[in-house]
């Protein structure tokens, strides 16, 4: 972990208005948004719909600017969209006219510097597009058009898709909210494994408490419109957790917990409950 002072991620008093006349009348979509994140931590950021998550996750991106205040990810201010992050959705969006395994290997034909080494190392690349669909159980299906998948085996290959750049920060936006629970927690213990082995940073936005308490070591809670944080929770469960876990006392408290931080949100500018 990285000294204090020394932070993967460095949110610093970050403004964002969508643009100058909300500005004017100071009316921002998250505001007064401090966050400092080590290298190798999983956070999760909970809150109300319509609360500014998704927007925290484009300041984090590089695809917005800040109106106000600062952001560096791994020591360099963000100036525009970041190359050291991959990023999966709810919707898998994969090229229905791609195999799979082809549709993992996308980013390294446009990112540089693999775009340029593309057709000489194909060979590599796709021998590490394989073995990536092999750990998330997609062995015997890397040849297959998206069609031929269940909706979990499509999210699967999109997690593989924003690993396969080997990106130092994954960005995941609701990416298990579509699947049925069963599937659901299976993501949840690949995404474990990849992340416990890889040790890349997770910033995860989720409706779902249950997920980002199994997942997590630090949950944020973002108030309503405008965003802010107003609660950070340490999860002091151990690790490796398994989904046995999920059933313990421990871990539905601290569940209620969260809930109950939600459910009592009446205004943006509580202060941080640590």
């Amino acid at each position: 972990m990285q000294a204090a002072g020394n932070y993967f991620v460095d949110f610093r008093d970050v403004w964002l208005a969508y643009n100058d006349e909300l500005r004017a009348k100071n009316q921002f979509a998250v505001e007064a948004i401090d966050l400092k994140v080590h290298q190798g931590e999983f956070i999760a950021i909970v809150g109300p719909s319509g609360c500014g998550k998704s927007t925290f996750m484009k300041l984090a991106t590089g695809l917005k600017m800040p109106s106000m205040g600062k952001i560096l990810i791994d020591g360099q201010p963000v100036t525009g969209p970041l190359k050291v992050s991959g990023m999966a959705f709810q919707a898998p969006s994969l090229l229905p006219w791609r195999t799979t395994v082809n549709n993992v290997l996308l980013p390294l034909e446009i990112v540089e510097p693999h775009r340029s080494q593309f057709k000489a190392k194909r060979k590599d690349y796709e021998a590490r597009a394989r073995a990536l669909l092999q750990k998330v159980g997609l062995g015997g299906y890397e040849d297959k058009f998206p069609w031929q998948l269940s909706g979990g085996m499509q999210q699967r290959a999109s997690i593989c898709r924003a690993l396969i750049h080997e990106p130092k920060m994954l960005l995941l936006d609701e990416p298990f909210g579509a699947l049925d629970a069963f599937t659901r927690e299976e993501l949840w213990c690949i995404l474990r494994d990849l992340q416990a082995e890889q040790k890349f940073n997770v910033i995860l936005v989720t409706h779902d408490l249950r997920e980002s308490v199994f997942l997590a070591d630090t949950v944020y809670v973002m108030s309503k419109s405008p965003g802010r944080f107003v609660v950070q929770r340490q999860i002091d469960l151990p690790r490796p957790r398994d989904l046995e876990i999920t059933y313990t006392k421990e871990f539905t408290d601290i569940v209620h917990e969260l809930r109950g931080h939600i459910g009592a949100m009446r205004q943006a500018g509580a202060p941080i409950a640590q």
